[in-house]
């Protein structure tokens, strides 16, 4: 069993995203889920932090903390390190005391300290939604989860805003959220991923950081441009962040066509995954919702899965395409905005 260091406040959401690196993920506390098996894609989250295995939960306090190491086994060999979080503030705990406490257990059972660059790293996680003040509806109960790291997410996202590319448009969604959003709908090595209307290629790049293979199209030629000047930089150029950090990047290709009638095969890819252009930001308001039905018509003629981003509700549509929603989130972007993000299968 692990537990998993979420991030961002939207709990759902990032659990969502851990399930498809993870197994049998579930909610423990705020900011907390616990997994039954996890895979090396938690390295490549954008709403998890680290996975550890689990050693045991207690009550949020230092005490019940060290009684549960105490009496675990600890089958480990080296140098080893603590490090307590209170997660979101919630509990107010001395994180200090606490890793002095969990600490002198190691070292009483024979355990070095490094604290630089320890073989093994102890996480004590204090959480209770009682003291969670980032989300609306905290889930859980409140507890300390104790476990060893296993896998650390990659945190670059800071280097790679859409303000940093060759080609950029207003609006362009933030990698963290593109990354999200392309590991909900099965990016990984060996699928393919479509992108309909790609705009600047957001989704895209971040569909081929994680290895998938990818194919964009947009109804706009100057997109289609920019899009490429922005895959050659990042997949195939100086722009990819650590190339030994991550699978080897998809192939891709991109077209110029409209989302309902594209240019592919039926069956030809394993998901799809868009932001469909929002009303109050398009000149084709009046035109929004038949732009969308066809291109789920279109997703769902290639495609057994679908991540649709819109700027409402548009659950009606999925299943007038044939989709079955099997998810749904809202995500506040800023006072006026929402990104309503529907998981379809």
């Amino acid at each position: 069993m692990y537990v998993l260091e979420l991030g961002g406040q939207d709990d759902p959401f990032a659990r969502r995203e851990a399930a498809s690196a993870a197994s049998d993920v579930a909610p423990l506390a705020p900011g907390l889920a616990t997994a039954r098996g996890v895979t090396d894609r938690v390295g490549h989250l954008a709403y998890t932090h680290r996975a550890c295995e689990l050693v045991g939960t207690a009550a949020p306090d230092v005490e019940s903390a060290t009684a549960v190491l105490d009496a675990a086994t600890v089958d480990r060999a080296g140098t080893v390190a603590v490090r307590a979080v209170d997660v979101r503030a919630s509990t107010g705990i001395d994180t200090q005391r606490a890793e002095r406490a969990l600490g002198g257990v190691l070292t009483d059972r024979g355990f070095a300290v490094d604290l630089e660059a320890p073989d093994h790293t102890l996480y004590a996680y204090f959480a209770d939604p009682a003291g969670d003040e980032e989300t609306d509806e905290p889930a859980g109960d409140a507890c300390c989860a104790l476990g060893w790291q296993v896998v650390d997410s990659l945190r670059d996202f800071g280097g790679r805003q859409p303000t940093d590319r060759p080609f950029f448009q207003p609006g362009s969604m933030a990698p963290l959220e593109a990354r999200a959003l392309v590991n909900i709908a099965g990016a990984r090595p060996d699928t393919t991923v479509v992108d309909p209307m790609c705009g600047t290629g957001g989704l895209l790049l971040e569909a081929g950081l994680v290895g998938a293979d990818v194919v964009g199209g947009d109804a706009q030629e100057k997109m289609v441009r920019g899009t490429r000047r922005n895959l050659r930089h990042v997949l195939d150029g100086d722009g990819h962040p650590a190339p030994d950090r991550y699978p080897a990047a998809g192939e891709w290709g991109l077209f110029r066509a409209d989302a309902a009638r594209l240019p592919l095969a039926d069956d030809a890819a394993d998901a799809v995954v868009f932001d469909a252009p929002y009303g109050r930001q398009s000149r084709i308001e009046g035109e929004l919702a038949p732009l969308v039905s066809g291109a789920l018509e279109a997703a769902h003629r290639i495609a057994p899965r679908c991540v649709l981003v819109a700027d409402r509700d548009w659950s009606h549509l999925a299943r007038e395409a044939g989709w079955t929603v099997t998810d749904r989130f809202e995500r506040r972007v800023h006072r006026s905005l929402v990104r309503h993000v529907h998981v379809l299968g």
